[in-house]
C-alpha cells in the first residue's frame, strides 16, 4: 500500500467519514457514483469494487458487462455540502477490466492515453478552463416558454446584495476547501450569467476539477433556492455559455511555447500546436461541442467562433493567444474557444491535446492569422483568406467526425463508435421534432 493509501485510510478514520463516494463517467461525461462502507476502501484500492458496466452508457458490452472501479487516492477529499455529521468524501476512479487493465471506453483513460503520448514528445500539458453557466429562478420555465434568469445583471457587473454575488462567493469557498484553486469570478455577459475560471493544472486533473466544479455549482445553487445550467444556449437573444481552455506544454521546467524574439514570442513548437487543432477542428467539433444546442452557440454571435482561424488577442478567433507579458515566458499559451461547458472535458482535452500534438509530429504549417472580427467579415472576404467554416450542426460534425481517423485513434474503437451512435440518435430525435418557433412562424399563414 502506497502513502497516498494510507492517507486515505488514515484520514477517514481519523474525520469519522461514514460515505466515501466512488465517481466516474460515462463516455457522454456524466457523472457516476457509488456509495462506499470506509471498511471497504482498503480492498477497492487492491482489488477494485465490481459493477455491471453495460448499464452504463457506452461503457461496456452485455456479454462483457463485469467491469471494475479502482479509485485514485490522489482525488481524495471531503465533500463539503454533506455537512459535518457523517461526513462524505470522494475519490474518482479509473475503470478496468476483470484482469485489472484499463477499459477501452472510461474517458479518463482516453485522457491518460494521450497524455502519455505527450510525455513520450517530452511534454507536459497544463490547462486553465474559464468556465460559464447561467442561474436560473429555477428548473422550470417562465409563463413565455423560456428560463427566468436569476438577475438582469450584465458583464462585470457589480449588484450589491444580487444573488450572483452571493452564490458566487459561497461556490468559490465551497470550491477551494475540495481543493480546487479559483483564479477569479465574475458576472458574465447575459442576464444571470456567470463565469468562475480555475487555476493552472494539469489536464488530468482539470478535467477531473471540472467534474467537481458542476457538481459543486449545482450544489451550492440549490443551496440557495436556485438552478445552475451549463446548457450551451439557453437563451436565443443572450450569449451562450463556453468554456474557453488556455493550453501550454512544457518541457521540464521551460515553457515549450515561448521563444523569445519570435512573432507574439510563439515558439515553433506552439505554431505548429496551434496548426494541428486549426487543421483537426472540423473533425473534432462533435467532441467539444457534443450537444444539438451547441451549435446554437457556436452560430449564434456573441464572441462564439464559427470559423476555423487564429489570431493575437483576437476574441472573435477559435484560436487566440493572449497578450504577452513582459517578462513572463513562462506564462506563454493559446486559448482554444470552441468548447462549450457542457462536454465531457476527458475527451474534449484528448481531442484537442492529441489534435496539437498530430500537429507537432508532422511539422505543420501555421496559415496567417486572422486580426479582423471574423463575424464582421462578408463570405466571400473570409473565402478569400482561407476561413473555413465550423460545422454548423451536429449532423453535420458528426459527419466529420466520422471521416477522421485522427479522432478514431484518439478516443479508441469502442468510445468511437458509441459517441457516434448516441450522436446519431441524438439528432434523429431533434430533427423529428416540431418546435413552437415553427408553429409560431407558420400555422397561421401556411
Amino acid at each position: 500500500m502506497d502513502r497516498q493509501q494510507e492517507f486515505v485510510l488514515r484520514t477517514i478514520e481519523e474525520r469519522d467519514v461514514h460515505f466515501v463516494r466512488l465517481w466516474f463517467t460515462d463516455v457522454l461525461g456524466s457523472l457516476k457514483s457509488v456509495a462506499l462502507a470506509p471498511a471497504e476502501v482498503e480492498g477497492a484500492f487492491e482489488e477494485g469494487l465490481g459493477f455491471d458496466g453495460s448499464s452504463i452508457e457506452g461503457l461496456a458490452r452485455v456479454f462483457e458487462s463485469d467491469m471494475l472501479v479502482q479509485p485514485d487516492p490522489s482525488t481524495f477529499q471531503i465533500l463539503p455540502w454533506r455537512g459535518e455529521r457523517e461526513q462524505t468524501s470522494r475519490m474518482f476512479c479509473d475503470v478496468l477490466t476483470p484482469d485489472g487493465e484499463p477499459a477501452a471506453a472510461d474517458p479518463r483513460n482516453v485522457l491518460k492515453r494521450t497524455l502519455a503520448k505527450a510525455t513520450e514528445m517530452g511534454f507536459t500539458c497544463y490547462t486553465h478552463p474559464e468556465i460559464e453557466f447561467y442561474l436560473l429562478e429555477s428548473q422550470q420555465l417562465g409563463p413565455d416558454g423560456v428560463p427566468v434568469p436569476v438577475d438582469g445583471a450584465g458583464y462585470f457587473d457589480h449588484v450589491p446584495g444580487g444573488v450572483a454575488q452571493d452564490f458566487r462567493r459561497m461556490a468559490v469557498t465551497m470550491l477551494e476547501s475540495v481543493g480546487i484553486s479559483v483564479e477569479f469570478s465574475h458576472h458574465e455577459a447575459g442576464p444571470g450569467q456567470n463565469e468562475i475560471d480555475l487555476r493552472y493544472a494539469d489536464a488530468l486533473q482539470t478535467a477531473d476539477n471540472i467534474m467537481t466544479f458542476r457538481t459543486v455549482i449545482k450544489e451550492v445553487a440549490l443551496m440557495q433556492g436556485i438552478y445552475a445550467t451549463f446548457m450551451p444556449k439557453p437563451f436565443s437573444e443572450h450569449p451562450g455559455s463556453g468554456m474557453h481552455t488556455h493550453f501550454s506544454l512544457f518541457e521540464g521546467d521551460s515553457n515549450a511555447f515561448f521563444e523569445a524574439g519570435a512573432e507574439f514570442q510563439l515558439s515553433k513548437t506552439a505554431r505548429q500546436f496551434i496548426a494541428g487543432i486549426l487543421r483537426h477542428a472540423p473533425e473534432f467539433t462533435a467532441v467539444t461541442n457534443q450537444f444539438v444546442n451547441s451549435y446554437k452557440r457556436l452560430w449564434g454571435g456573441g464572441e462564439a467562433p464559427s470559423f476555423v482561424s487564429w489570431g493575437h488577442n483576437n476574441r472573435s478567433a477559435l484560436v487566440r493567444v493572449p497578450l504577452y507579458k513582459p517578462g513572463k515566458g513562462q506564462s506563454s499559451r493559446i486559448e482554444y474557444r470552441g468548447i462549450d461547458s457542457a462536454a465531457n472535458p476527458y475527451l474534449a482535452y484528448a481531442v484537442l491535446l492529441g489534435a496539437g500534438l498530430k500537429g507537432i509530429e508532422e511539422g505543420y504549417d501555421l496559415p496567417a492569422g486572422a486580426d479582423d472580427d471574423v463575424w464582421s467579415l462578408s463570405g466571400a472576404e473570409r473565402r478569400a483568406l482561407g476561413l473555413d467554416p465550423l460545422p454548423s450542426s451536429l449532423h453535420d460534425a458528426v459527419e466529420k467526425m466520422e471521416e477522421s481517423d485522427l479522432v478514431a485513434g484518439i478516443l479508441g474503437e469502442q468510445v468511437f463508435e458509441i459517441f457516434l451512435r448516441n450522436k446519431r440518435a441524438e439528432w434523429n430525435d431533434y430533427r423529428l421534432q416540431v418546435t413552437p418557433h415553427e408553429l409560431k412562424r407558420n400555422i397561421g399563414i401556411l
